[in-house]
C-alpha cells in the first residue's frame, strides 16, 4: 500500500507542474485570502472582546498577568488574546481553502488527471455533486467543532502540534478520499476501496497535514492535495477493476 502512496506523490508532483494545474492554484488561494480577510475584519473585534471577558474570569491568568506587569516585563493578556484569536481564526481560513478545493478545484483536477492518465476508467459514480458537497460540509463542521473543543489542550506543550496535525489529517483524508473517487467509482467500489486503502488514504492525509505546518505550503496545498488523492484513488480503482476482470 505504501508503494501506491509514493507513486501518487511522484505523479502529483509531475502533474502540479502542468500549466493548467499551476493556474488552478489561484482560485483557492484568492478565495482563502479574501475569505480570511473578511473573517478577520468581521470577527476579530468580537472574538478578542469575548476572549478578554473570558480571561478576566480566570484567576490564574489574572495573577500571572499582574505579577509580570509588576515585575516590569509585559502584560500576558496583551500577547495571549491576539495569539488565541489567530489560533482560532487562521484554521477557519484554511478549512475554507480546503472546501473551495473540494467543491471547485477537485473537478478541474479530476478532469485533467483522468483524461490524461486514466482514460480507460469509466465514470460509475452516482449523485457525485450532491455527495461531494454533503461530505465536505459534514467534515468542515466536525473539524471546526473538534478544533474549538480541543483548543484548551494546546496549553499542554506537545499536544498543540499533535492536535493540529490530527485535525488537518482528518480534514484532508475525509474530504479528499471521497472526492477523488466519487465520480468514477460505484458506491460498492468506493466502500471497498476506503476499507482496503484505509491506511494509504490516511498516510496521504498525514503528509498534507505535516505540509500544512509550513506557511509557504498554503499556496499550493489545496491543489496538490487534490492531485495526491486523485492519483492514488484512481490508481487503486484501476487495480481493483483489473482484479475483477482477472477473477472473471
Amino acid at each position: 500500500m505504501l508503494d501506491g502512496v509514493g507513486r501518487a506523490c511522484v505523479r502529483a508532483l509531475v502533474s502540479q507542474c502542468h500549466p493548467r494545474m499551476l493556474f488552478a492554484l489561484l482560485l483557492p488561494f484568492l478565495i482563502m485570502f479574501v475569505g480570511g480577510s473578511l473573517l478577520l475584519w468581521l470577527a476579530w473585534t468580537p472574538l478578542t472582546q469575548a476572549l478578554q471577558n473570558g480571561l478576566d474570569g480566570v484567576g490564574v491568568v489574572n495573577r500571572v498577568d499582574q505579577w509580570m506587569v509588576m515585575a516590569g516585563l509585559f502584560s500576558l493578556k496583551v500577547w495571549l488574546i491576539p495569539l488565541l484569536a489567530v489560533v482560532i481564526l487562521l484554521p477557519m481560513a484554511g478549512i475554507l481553502g480546503l472546501v473551495v478545493a473540494a467543491i471547485w478545484v477537485m473537478p478541474l483536477v479530476l478532469s485533467h488527471v483522468a483524461s490524461r492518465e486514466y482514460p480507460e476508467l469509466s465514470r460509475q459514480g452516482r449523485h457525485a455533486w450532491v455527495g461531494s458537497i454533503w461530505n465536505t460540509l459534514w467534515v468542515m463542521c466536525i473539524f471546526i467543532i473538534g478544533w474549538m473543543l480541543t483548543l484548551p489542550l494546546w496549553l499542554i506543550p506537545p499536544l498543540g502540534v499533535l492536535l493540529s496535525v490530527f485535525w488537518w489529517a482528518f480534514a484532508f483524508t475525509r474530504i479528499m478520499r471521497v472526492d477523488a473517487l466519487i465520480e468514477h467509482a460505484s458506491p460498492q467500489e468506493r466502500k471497498l476501496l476506503q476499507q482496503r486503502c484505509y491506511g494509504g488514504f490516511w498516510s496521504l492525509g498525514l503528509i498534507c497535514a505535516l505540509l500544512q505546518l509550513l506557511p509557504p505550503a498554503w499556496l499550493f496545498l489545496p491543489v496538490f492535495s487534490a492531485l495526491l488523492f486523485v492519483h492514488y484513488g484512481l490508481d487503486r480503482l484501476r487495480r481493483l477493476r483489473a482484479e475483477s476482470i482477472i477473477d472473471v
